[in-house]
Protein backbone atom coordinates (compact mmCIF):
# COMPACT_ATOMS: atom_id res chain seq x y z
CA UNK A 1 0.00 0.00 0.00
CA UNK A 2 2.82 2.40 0.94
CA UNK A 3 4.54 1.60 -2.35
CA UNK A 4 1.36 2.36 -4.26
CA UNK A 5 0.88 5.71 -2.49
CA UNK A 6 4.51 6.64 -3.08
CA UNK A 7 4.16 5.82 -6.76
CA UNK A 8 1.05 7.99 -7.05
CA UNK A 9 2.81 10.91 -5.34
CA UNK A 10 5.81 10.63 -7.67
CA UNK A 11 3.53 10.35 -10.70
CA UNK A 12 1.59 13.44 -9.63
CA UNK A 13 4.84 15.34 -9.10
CA UNK A 14 6.08 14.46 -12.57
CA UNK A 15 2.76 15.43 -14.10
CA UNK A 16 2.70 18.82 -12.38
CA UNK A 17 6.31 19.49 -13.25
CA UNK A 18 5.70 18.67 -16.89
CA UNK A 19 2.90 21.26 -17.11
CA UNK A 20 4.96 24.20 -15.88
CA UNK A 21 5.05 27.15 -18.25
CA UNK A 22 8.52 28.35 -19.31
CA UNK A 23 9.81 31.39 -17.47
CA UNK A 24 9.16 34.62 -19.40
CA UNK A 25 12.08 36.33 -21.16
CA UNK A 26 12.77 39.69 -19.47
CA UNK A 27 14.66 42.42 -21.32
CA UNK A 28 16.31 45.74 -20.51
CA UNK A 29 18.31 48.04 -22.82
CA UNK A 30 21.60 46.32 -22.03
CA UNK A 31 24.99 48.02 -21.88
CA UNK A 32 25.58 50.86 -24.30
CA UNK A 33 28.93 50.98 -26.07
CA UNK A 34 30.92 54.20 -25.73
CA UNK A 35 30.74 56.51 -28.78
CA UNK A 36 33.73 56.74 -31.09
CA UNK A 37 35.61 60.02 -31.53
CA UNK A 38 33.62 60.79 -34.71
CA UNK A 39 30.27 60.20 -33.02
CA UNK A 40 30.69 62.45 -29.97
CA UNK A 41 27.43 64.31 -29.26
CA UNK A 42 27.49 68.13 -29.20
CA UNK A 43 28.14 69.78 -25.84
CA UNK A 44 25.24 71.71 -24.29
CA UNK A 45 26.30 74.78 -22.34
CA UNK A 46 23.30 74.72 -19.98
CA UNK A 47 21.97 72.83 -17.00
CA UNK A 48 18.88 70.76 -17.78
CA UNK A 49 16.12 69.31 -15.65
CA UNK A 50 14.92 66.11 -17.26
CA UNK A 51 11.58 64.95 -15.93
CA UNK A 52 10.47 61.31 -16.11
CA UNK A 53 9.05 60.50 -19.53
CA UNK A 54 5.27 60.28 -19.45
CA UNK A 55 3.31 57.70 -21.43
CA UNK A 56 -0.30 56.62 -22.04
CA UNK A 57 -1.70 53.90 -19.79
CA UNK A 58 -1.18 51.12 -22.34
CA UNK A 59 2.56 51.95 -22.49
CA UNK A 60 2.96 52.32 -18.71
CA UNK A 61 3.54 48.58 -18.20
CA UNK A 62 6.51 46.27 -18.92
CA UNK A 63 4.61 44.61 -21.79
CA UNK A 64 6.25 44.42 -25.23
CA UNK A 65 3.53 45.83 -27.44
CA UNK A 66 2.83 45.02 -31.08
CA UNK A 67 0.25 45.91 -33.72
CA UNK A 68 -1.11 43.87 -36.63
CA UNK A 69 -1.34 46.64 -39.22
CA UNK A 70 -2.55 44.21 -41.90
CA UNK A 71 -5.48 43.20 -39.67
CA UNK A 72 -6.44 46.04 -37.30
CA UNK A 73 -3.90 48.84 -36.92
CA UNK A 74 -5.92 50.55 -34.17
CA UNK A 75 -5.53 47.61 -31.77
CA UNK A 76 -2.44 46.77 -29.72
CA UNK A 77 -1.37 43.37 -28.39
CA UNK A 78 1.45 42.21 -26.13
CA UNK A 79 3.66 39.12 -25.90
CA UNK A 80 2.70 36.68 -23.16
CA UNK A 81 6.16 35.17 -22.61
CA UNK A 82 8.38 38.23 -23.14
CA UNK A 83 8.44 41.61 -21.41
CA UNK A 84 10.61 44.56 -20.42
CA UNK A 85 12.08 44.70 -16.92
CA UNK A 86 10.10 47.92 -16.39
CA UNK A 87 8.00 50.24 -18.54
CA UNK A 88 9.50 51.51 -21.83
CA UNK A 89 9.13 55.09 -20.57
CA UNK A 90 11.37 54.39 -17.58
CA UNK A 91 13.97 52.57 -19.68
CA UNK A 92 14.00 55.35 -22.25
CA UNK A 93 14.22 58.02 -19.52
CA UNK A 94 17.37 56.46 -18.13
CA UNK A 95 19.00 56.03 -21.54
CA UNK A 96 18.36 59.64 -22.60
CA UNK A 97 19.39 61.01 -19.21
CA UNK A 98 22.66 59.06 -19.31
CA UNK A 99 23.41 60.47 -22.79
CA UNK A 100 22.54 64.00 -21.63
CA UNK A 101 24.99 63.71 -18.75
CA UNK A 102 27.74 63.04 -21.30
CA UNK A 103 26.66 66.00 -23.44
CA UNK A 104 25.90 68.78 -20.94
CA UNK A 105 28.64 70.89 -19.40
CA UNK A 106 26.54 72.23 -16.53
CA UNK A 107 24.83 68.99 -15.56
CA UNK A 108 21.49 67.19 -15.63
CA UNK A 109 19.13 67.07 -12.65
CA UNK A 110 16.02 65.03 -11.87
CA UNK A 111 12.66 66.25 -10.56
CA UNK A 112 13.10 64.70 -7.11
CA UNK A 113 16.46 66.43 -6.51
CA UNK A 114 14.94 69.90 -6.19
CA UNK A 115 17.97 71.60 -7.76
CA UNK A 116 18.01 74.70 -9.94
CA UNK A 117 18.56 74.39 -13.69
CA UNK A 118 18.42 76.62 -16.77
CA UNK A 119 15.93 74.55 -18.76
CA UNK A 120 13.48 71.70 -18.33
CA UNK A 121 13.03 68.93 -20.87
CA UNK A 122 9.60 67.28 -20.86
CA UNK A 123 9.14 64.16 -22.99
CA UNK A 124 5.92 62.30 -23.76
CA UNK A 125 6.11 58.83 -25.27
CA UNK A 126 3.36 58.20 -27.83
CA UNK A 127 4.42 54.94 -29.48
CA UNK A 128 6.93 52.23 -28.59
CA UNK A 129 5.78 49.20 -30.55
CA UNK A 130 6.47 46.52 -33.10
CA UNK A 131 4.26 46.85 -36.18
CA UNK A 132 3.48 43.85 -38.38
CA UNK A 133 2.73 44.98 -41.94
CA UNK A 134 2.52 41.30 -42.91
CA UNK A 135 2.45 38.16 -40.71
CA UNK A 136 6.19 37.57 -41.22
CA UNK A 137 7.39 41.15 -41.68
CA UNK A 138 7.63 43.77 -38.94
CA UNK A 139 9.22 47.07 -38.00
CA UNK A 140 9.86 48.88 -34.72
CA UNK A 141 8.38 52.33 -34.20
CA UNK A 142 9.02 55.00 -31.54
CA UNK A 143 7.17 58.32 -31.47
CA UNK A 144 7.76 60.99 -28.86
CA UNK A 145 6.95 64.65 -28.23
CA UNK A 146 9.49 66.99 -26.63
CA UNK A 147 8.93 70.34 -24.90
CA UNK A 148 11.84 72.57 -23.91
CA UNK A 149 10.98 75.10 -21.19
CA UNK A 150 13.04 77.95 -19.74
CA UNK A 151 12.66 77.47 -16.01
CA UNK A 152 13.17 81.09 -14.91
CA UNK A 153 10.32 82.41 -17.07
CA UNK A 154 8.36 79.14 -17.52
CA UNK A 155 8.30 79.96 -21.20
CA UNK A 156 8.00 77.23 -23.84
CA UNK A 157 11.17 77.62 -25.89
CA UNK A 158 10.62 74.87 -28.45
CA UNK A 159 8.45 71.85 -29.18
CA UNK A 160 9.12 68.97 -31.53
CA UNK A 161 7.71 65.56 -32.43
CA UNK A 162 10.20 62.78 -33.08
CA UNK A 163 9.43 59.65 -35.07
CA UNK A 164 11.94 56.87 -35.81
CA UNK A 165 11.46 53.37 -37.18
CA UNK A 166 13.39 50.47 -38.67
CA UNK A 167 12.75 46.93 -39.84
CA UNK A 168 13.27 44.13 -37.32
CA UNK A 169 15.68 41.29 -38.04
CA UNK A 170 13.02 38.78 -36.96
CA UNK A 171 9.26 39.02 -36.65
CA UNK A 172 9.12 38.09 -32.97
CA UNK A 173 9.72 39.56 -29.50
CA UNK A 174 13.51 39.24 -29.73
CA UNK A 175 13.51 41.11 -33.04
CA UNK A 176 11.32 43.82 -31.55
CA UNK A 177 13.62 44.26 -28.54
CA UNK A 178 16.79 44.55 -30.63
CA UNK A 179 15.26 47.10 -32.99
CA UNK A 180 13.65 49.17 -30.23
CA UNK A 181 16.96 49.41 -28.35
CA UNK A 182 18.74 50.64 -31.49
CA UNK A 183 15.97 53.15 -32.15
CA UNK A 184 16.14 54.38 -28.55
CA UNK A 185 19.83 55.18 -29.01
CA UNK A 186 19.10 56.91 -32.32
CA UNK A 187 16.26 58.89 -30.75
CA UNK A 188 18.45 59.97 -27.84
CA UNK A 189 21.05 61.30 -30.27
CA UNK A 190 18.39 63.19 -32.25
CA UNK A 191 16.98 64.78 -29.09
CA UNK A 192 20.41 65.99 -27.96
CA UNK A 193 21.14 67.45 -31.41
CA UNK A 194 17.76 69.19 -31.34
CA UNK A 195 18.54 70.63 -27.90
CA UNK A 196 21.90 71.87 -29.16
CA UNK A 197 20.18 73.63 -32.05
CA UNK A 198 17.71 75.35 -29.70
CA UNK A 199 20.25 76.38 -27.09
CA UNK A 200 22.79 77.84 -29.52
CA UNK A 201 20.37 80.18 -31.30
CA UNK A 202 21.57 83.81 -31.40
CA UNK A 203 20.15 86.07 -28.70
CA UNK A 204 16.94 87.74 -29.74
CA UNK A 205 16.10 85.21 -32.46
CA UNK A 206 12.68 83.60 -32.14
CA UNK A 207 12.78 79.88 -31.40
Amino acid sequence: MKSLLLGLVLLAGCSLGGNKSPAPAIYDFGLKSLPSSVQVAPHLNASILMTEITAPVWLATPAIQYRLAYHDAARSYHYAQSRWVTSPAKLLSRRIQDDLVQSTRKGVVSSHEGLKSDYALHLELEEFTQVFDQPHSSRAVIRLRANLVERATRQLIAQHKFSVEQATTSADAAGAVAALIQLSDQLSTEIIRWLADQLTEPAGKSL
